[in-house]
């Protein structure tokens, strides 16, 4: 069952989410609880095993054309490949395309997973509002460009642009 994750659920995503060092930035167990309305998770009889977060990224100017980031996708390893992870992003893309956002993106080591859902490849350089929000601050990698991670995005619309005054 996939549903939005409550405040209860803070420890088990943190949990989760510290199975995958290598993947996933880590979360502090605060920034969990304070965005915990923008998570979903995904419950096997009482036991939280998959989880999925977003963050609106901010805009200079005005909000014309926001961005929607996918982050912490999580599923417990014993139970990987059995399709959780596919509903967990299908239910955060539902619920992102609700906020009518310009595009969606990823950050990810499997492009070919998130390509499944239409996104495509596309340059670290054309998201530097991802970068300036959390990748300056990974202190995994010399700079975000030469992070491993594959920069996804999913196009919902066109863009608009702003008129002048």
């Amino acid at each position: 069952m996939i549903r939005a994750a409550g405040f209860q659920d803070a420890d088990d995503i943190f949990d989760l989410i510290k199975q995958y060092p290598e993947e996933l930035l880590p979360r502090p167990i605060g920034d969990i609880v304070q965005n915990v309305d923008r998570s979903f998770v995904c419950v096997m009889g009482n036991r939280v095993v998959g989880t999925v977060s977003w963050q609106i990224l901010p805009q200079i100017s005005a909000a014309l054309d926001p961005s929607v980031e996918i982050k912490s996708l999580a599923v417990d390893k014993a139970l990987r490949r059995k399709g959780i992870g596919r509903v967990l992003v299908e239910a955060a893309i539902e619920k992102i395309k609700s906020l009518r956002p310009a595009e969606i993106l990823a950050l990810t080591f499997t492009p070919e997973f998130f390509a499944r859902f239409g996104f495509k490849e596309t340059p670290k350089e054309k998201l530097m509002h991802k970068i300036y929000m959390g990748c300056i601050n990974c202190a995994k990698y010399e700079s975000p460009f030469t992070c491993p991670e594959v920069a996804m995005v999913l196009a919902l619309r066109k863009p608009r642009t702003a008129k002048a005054k």
